[in-house]
């Protein structure tokens, strides 16, 4: 069961995980800011839920769940330099 979590909370490590190994839903995009903001408009972009959001380095590691049209859901992974 998923539990709201906020995006803040997220990029501030109260809750990480490990990132998707599905590399097929990888992109990126440029967002001058910290994780939260990056995360908030992935989950803008892609219509998905907010799974987990990972600092490392420079780079936020955004992952959402995104609906499919009558299919399961998949994990799309997006890395966002900072």
């Amino acid at each position: 069961m998923a539990f709201p979590l906020s995006v803040a909370a997220l990029a501030a490590g109260l809750v990480v995980s490990a990132p998707s190994p599905d590399a097929a839903g990888t992109f990126v995009v440029r967002i001058g800011g910290d994780c939260s903001a990056a995360a908030a408009q992935v989950v803008e972009q892609t219509g998905g839920q907010l799974l987990s959001v990972q600092p490392v380095g420079d780079t936020c590691i955004i992952t959402v769940l995104v609906q499919g049209n009558g299919q399961r859901p998949r994990k799309v992974t997006v890395k966002v330099p900072m």
